[in-house]
């Protein structure tokens, strides 16, 4: 039945050469509008949007408000799966729902609930039935392991004659509860000699990245590696840290993996980094990489023992990377320049 779906992607790592330098890399990807700071910190506001305003956006994913005058609040979030729902619908659901999650306990968010659209779906074929089937499997599976509750989920039957077939997309939104706001914590960097740590696991997976596919121009690679087990320890790490107040800012590795991960993280408060890469693994799956399951943390200084310690006793991966600086950029002690190079025009 699988065969049905949409026939296995076979792709090896070792097909595209371990580059030499990456710098070219950067800049290149620097260009592509999936990885374009303005893309990232956005909203729909009437004035012009400029690399220079992105500056103001502490926050790009996840709204936290008021729910009523007693000061009860809730958390939002939207996210959206397209590329591999046809071929393995089921991962795909639980990947999406697993990056949704993933989001809010890095903010110190509990989510609760989660709703999803399945678009574009023609349930006349046994294609479709088959997508539908996969991606509610996925929700399901991914809703359990979590914790959520699913509170609505629907197929739109929204097909266009004339327009041919337009690719599926799973919609979902995640609602998340707040403990106590100040508490909350952001993706953005918060000072100068910071700690730099990444929870997870170190691979060579490059498939499904923006590295691979808009740099190597290498299309329709395999999804992302992804461990659904993984997530939840990562989900029990990430509440103990918030218990232990441990951190300081805290986001997935997400597209255009660690570096623009890093990137974007720096690019609100003006700040830098200095990391130093791996060398048991190829660096541009370290730097590029997107592989599910890895969080960039900032860690205060003075707090890195107590946060090791809290580590190493979990007994899951972690490494350090560097930390933060005034603003210049550092990869394996090479400076790149400094943050506002990365965000208009030198």
């Amino acid at each position: 039945m699988e065969d049905i779906l949409q026939e296995k992607k076979e792709f090896a790592t070792d097909s595209i050469l371990e580059p030499e330098s990456i710098e070219d890399i950067i800049y290149s990807l620097m260009v592509n509008p999936n990885l374009s700071t303005i893309n990232y910190f956005n909203d729909f506001s009437e004035s012009g949007i400029s690399p220079e305003s992105v500056n103001d956006v502490d926050n790009d994913e996840i709204g936290v408000f008021d729910v009523d005058s007693s000061g009860n609040m809730q958390a939002m979030c939207t996210h959206a799966f397209h590329r591999h729902l046809q071929e393995n619908p089921q991962k795909s659901a639980e990947i999406l729902i697993s990056r949704a999650t993933r989001k809010m306990l890095c903010m110190g968010l509990r989510p609760v609930a989660v709703s999803a659209l399945l678009y574009h779906i023609n349930f006349a074929d046994l294609k479709g039935q088959l997508i539908a089937s996969g991606a509610k499997k996925g929700l399901e599976n991914a809703a359990k392991k979590f914790g959520l509750s699913i509170s609505d989920r629907k197929i739109r039957f929204d097909l266009f004659p004339g327009s041919g077939q337009l690719p599926p997309a799973l919609i979902i939104s995640m609602i998340g509860t707040v403990g106590q706001k100040n508490k909350l914590i952001t993706s953005s960097f918060k000072s100068k000699g910071g700690n730099l740590f990444l929870i997870g696991r170190l691979t060579n997976d490059i498939s499904s990245s923006e590295y691979v596919e808009f740099y190597h121009e290498v299309q329709n690679t395999p999804l992302p590696l992804f461990n659904i087990e993984d997530e939840i320890k990562i989900h029990e790490l990430l509440e103990g840290l918030h218990e232990r107040n441990l951190l300081q800012s805290a986001t997935p590795v997400g597209k255009g993996g660690l570096f623009f991960t890093l990137l974007r993280s720096a690019i609100p408060s003006g700040l830098g980094f200095d990391i130093t890469t791996d060398d048991e693994h190829r660096i541009d799956a370290f730097l590029f990489g997107e592989s599910m399951g890895r969080i960039l943390v900032e860690v205060a200084p003075g707090s890195e023992d107590e946060f090791v310690d809290f580590m190493t006793d979990a007994k899951f991966p972690f490494i350090g990377l560097g930390h933060i600086t005034r603003g210049e950029i550092r990869i394996d002690e090479k400076s790149l320049g400094f943050i506002d190079k990365m965000t208009r025009d030198s």
